[in-house]
């Protein structure tokens, strides 16, 4: 089968070569997919092999069609359309074929293209895991999460432009952080009651948009930028969730623990990568997820795509994703 394989040389991207591969046979829970679309992430150019490493075959968000079963799959039948995030321990969906656990798969939304569900799984898992199982809101009760508050730092990226949404289905009032026009725009489509700029001074504009803290913080951007930011912002008793890294020291103390505030880490691999006894509810996730879309309820955020699947452009998705200017998500479909 083809693959595109990441090798480590003198420039800063490394190498993107297309190569031919076997292709897997499944066994046990996996099942075999045929890829026809994939969506980058900021993960994928974050984990590109350094000085010393084994190549790797990158790509976690995939969209495509089960050719084979292991054994133990009950799930999934030969020919369903599928979707999912993978596995950051195995090789990625930058290839014509890809093993993938069952068990954090599901059918892809039906009012979907294959591009379109391809951008969808891996910011919905992670949107979906900080609110709902890190920050512990209760999706089901919009009524009384009614007059709670949301500051999502990073709205108009791929996990925040899924985040606005949900949060706004759970009945929270959301405000979004966005530092230009056109990503503050994209917040508002999705739902967003009010939009502040995360390069100025967030506790200052959030006074003027009339809060004087929030309850929830959702940061998907720069921990290190707004750290004190949060601190000042977030409401005693309050909840954060974390997604990024950070290269300062962070104060864990100060007005967090005058607070009592709880602070979470989510990390969308953590279920397949150590096989918790829950990791099926990653397909339970993905399962509603699309549910929602085919209800008109969550719309897709695909922004941006390109075609086919190859090695130049992969490498054009991660120096767009890079740049640190996408909104929405960014896919690649079809191979040649």
């Amino acid at each position: 089968m083809r693959a595109i394989q990441f090798i480590k040389d003198s420039s800063a991207e490394g190498a993107a070569l297309a190569v031919d591969i076997p292709t897997p046979s499944p066994t046990g829970y996996d099942i075999l997919v045929k890829i026809k679309a994939i969506g980058l992430n900021p993960v994928d150019f974050k984990v590109r092999p350094g000085e010393g490493e084994d190549p790797k075959i990158l790509g976690y968000d995939a969209a495509g069609t089960v050719i084979s079963l292991g054994e133990r799959v009950s799930l999934f039948k030969e020919g369903d359309r599928v979707y999912y995030a993978g596995d950051i321990t195995r090789p990625g969906s930058n290839a014509e074929f890809q093993l993938v656990d069952s068990r954090i798969v599901a059918l892809r939304p039906t009012s979907l293209d294959a591009a379109e569900s391809a951008a969808l799984p891996l910011t919905a898992l992670t949107a979906w895991e900080s609110l709902f199982h890190r920050l512990r809101i209760n999706p089901n009760t919009p009524d009384m999460n009614s007059g709670k508050s949301l500051l999502i730092i990073g709205g108009a990226g791929g996990v925040g432009s899924i985040a606005i949404q949900l949060a706004k289905l759970a009945g929270l009032t959301v405000i979004a952080t966005a530092s230009r026009e056109e990503s503050a725009d994209w917040c508002r489509e999705l739902g967003a009651d009010h939009i502040i700029n995360h390069h100025g001074d967030m506790p200052a504009q959030l006074g003027e948009a009339g809060f004087e803290t929030v309850n929830y913080i959702a940061n998907f951007n720069d921990i290190d930028q707004s750290w004190a930011a949060m601190g000042e912002m977030i409401a005693p008793q309050g909840s954060i969730v974390l997604i990024t890294g950070h290269e300062s020291h962070l104060d864990m103390a100060g007005p967090f623990k005058m607070k009592c505030v709880t602070i979470c880490w989510e990390f969308m691999f953590a279920r397949s990568m150590f096989q918790t006894d829950d990791i099926i509810e990653q397909h339970n996730i993905l399962k509603r997820v699309a549910q929602l879309v085919d209800e008109g309820k969550l719309t897709a955020t695909a922004n941006d795509s390109l075609s086919p699947i190859n090695a130049e452009n992969i490498l054009e998705g991660h120096r767009r994703m890079e740049s640190k200017k996408a909104i929405g998500k960014l896919t690649i479909s079809g191979w040649e």
